[in-house]
C-alpha cells in the first residue's frame, strides 16, 4: 500500500513537471524575437538597444522596472514598455507564447553570462 502511494506521487510530480515545461517559454524562440527587426510591428529590435542583452542580464533578478519614465511590475509589463517606448511597436498579450518565449530568453541571461565582457588578451 505505500508503495503505491509512493508510485502515485511520483506520477504526480513527473505530470507537474511535464506541464511547467510545456508552459514555459522557449529561449532560443525568444532570441530569434530579441533580434527581429520586424517583431510586434516595431522598425528595430531589441538588440539594436540592448546588443546580447546588455543592461539587462539582471532583469530576472528584479520585480520593478524603470524603463523610460515609466515603471512596470513585471518583466512581461517592461518588455511591452519597451516594445512601445523604445520600438514604437505594438504591446503583445502578456499572457502568449510570444512573451514567454522573450522572458525565457531575458531570463537565460543570467544563467548564460553572455553579456560578460570578453577577456583582455594581455
Amino acid at each position: 500500500m505505500k508503495i503505491n502511494k509512493i508510485i502515485m506521487v511520483l506520477i504526480a510530480v513527473v505530470c507537474l513537471t511535464a506541464v511547467a515545461a510545456f508552459a514555459a517559454g522557449d529561449a532560443a524562440k525568444g532570441k530569434t524575437l530579441f533580434n527581429d527587426k520586424k517583431f510586434a510591428g516595431g522598425s528595430k529590435s531589441c538588440n539594436d538597444c540592448h546588443q546580447n542583452g546588455k543592461g539587462i542580464e539582471k532583469a530576472a533578478d528584479k520585480k520593478e522596472f524603470r524603463i523610460m519614465g515609466k515603471t512596470a511590475k513585471s518583466l512581461e509589463e517592461a518588455v511591452n514598455l519597451c516594445i512601445e517606448g523604445g520600438n514604437k511597436g505594438k504591446a503583445i498579450d502578456v499572457k502568449s507564447q510570444q512573451m514567454q518565449d522573450m522572458v525565457a530568453y531575458i531570463m537565460s541571461l543570467k544563467a548564460s553570462g553572455t553579456t560578460k565582457k570578453p577577456a583582455s588578451g594581455y
